[in-house]
Order: structure tokens, then sequence, then C-alpha cells
């Protein structure tokens, strides 16, 4: 199967440059460099991932992830961002971009990136995720409501901490996708946070026995020296 691509860039040579080693790789590659046009293409078309610009004319790439995911579109997205925007960074992690590639990269880093993301979208250990227009996901019997910081397990809410509620978060956008400490740690804490990796630790250990206590929910799995991820309950 040919993987579909799209491309959401406003500047020609990098655009160029995208779709032609993206093209020699195998892949279907369209690009847009409007970022109004380019949601149009996205809500519009099927596409396997997307490559997105943050700064486009029309609409921001931000408030495209964010748009997309609102409306239920969940395609891995690969965020092209300036190498000293670490805030960008974290922002696009947080509207439920899947990976990232800051500015100037290389094209044999860009080609790897975008092929891990491709594999781990084809394996989600069990978890179906839906995202609905009404900015829920559902997991299983987990809802989650982003914009409320709120999480319910069968009709009940579950008490979570903030920073609980965003590695949960964080974890549901990714199912079956192995999550480094260290990308927790960025991610919901902060790049410039002192803690240590154990803050992580008790954070995942306090949320997980929140989750298990039914056994109908996901479950985050431990994965010894690098960290973790979520998975679907086997039924017996």
């Amino acid at each position: 199967m040919v993987h579909q691509i799209l491309v959401i860039e406003d500047e020609p040579t990098l655009s160029r440059l995208l779709t032609y080693n993206l093209g020699q790789e195998g892949y279907s590659v369209q690009a847009i460099d409007h970022g109004g046009e380019g949601l149009k293409m996205a809500l519009r078309q099927s596409f396997d991932l997307i490559l997105l610009d943050l700064m486009l004319p029309g609409m921001s790439g931000f408030d495209i992830l964010n748009n997309l995911r609102k409306q239920g579109v969940l395609t891995p997205v690969i965020i092209l961002t300036a190498r000293t925007a670490e805030e960008e960074v974290v922002q696009g992690l947080r509207y439920g971009a899947d990976d990232y590639i800051t500015k100037p990269f290389g094209v044999a880093e860009m080609l790897a990136r975008v092929a891990a993301v491709l594999r781990r979208s084809n394996s989600d250990d069990g978890v179906t995720v839906v995202s609905t227009d009404e900015n829920v996901i559902r997991a299983g019997e987990l809802l989650i409501y982003p914009e409320k910081y709120e999480a319910h397990l069968n009709g009940e809410s579950i008490p979570l901490r903030p920073k609980e509620f965003e590695v949960l978060l964080y974890l549901v956008r990714r199912p079956g996708v192995v999550v480094t400490r260290d990308d927790l740690m960025n991610v919901v804490w902060g790049f410039d946070y002192i803690g240590g990796q154990r803050t992580v630790d008790v954070h995942v250990s306090s949320l997980r026995k929140k989750l298990e206590m039914n056994q109908d929910s996901v479950q985050i799995d431990s994965i010894r020296g690098v960290g973790y991820k979520l998975i679907g309950t086997v039924k017996k």
C-alpha cells in the first residue's frame, strides 16, 4: 500500500525538497502552500501523515492542528519548526502533533521520522481512540475532555491532578506508541523543569492505579528503561 502524505508548507524550496524526497521513497505526496487550503484538503481527503509548517499564510499550523483534532481527524502530524523554538514544539505536541522536525534538517532525518511515525500509527496495541466534534476523546470506556481537564470512566469522574491529566492526554493521543520519560518531562513539565524523571514515574504510577480500578479501561504499560505506552485491555 502506498502511503498518502500531505505537505503543508509555504516555503517553495523546502516544499519541493520534501515532495521530491518523499516521492523518491515511494510515498504519494500532495503539497499545499496556504494554511486555510491545507486544512480543507486535510478534512476532505484521507491521508496517512501530514507534514505541517507552523508559520503559514491564511491560518497557522497550530490552528490547523487544533481544528483537525476537534473535528475528529486523528491523522498523524509531524510539525516543522525553527530549531530554537522550544515553546512551539511543546505547544504543537500538546495540540496533538505526533512528532516534530526542527529546521534546518537533513533529508535522512526527515525520512527516518516519517517512517517511524507511519510504523507507530499502524500498531496501536488494541487501543481504539475516537475524537468527536464536541472535543471529546474516547478510548474504550474512558472519556477525556481536553478543554475541561476532565476524564470520566464508565460515567464517573476520575479525580486527576492537572499533571496526571496532561500525562494521560499525551499518552492517549499516541496509542501503542512508546513515550519516553524525557518526552513526558519536556511536554508536561517543560524543558526548563529541574526535577528528575522520578516525578514522571510517580505521576504515571498514580494515574495507572486510577485507570486500573476498571478492568475495561485502557492501561499504561511500562517499557523498562525507556518509558510508557497506552495499551488496550485483554478481555478473557
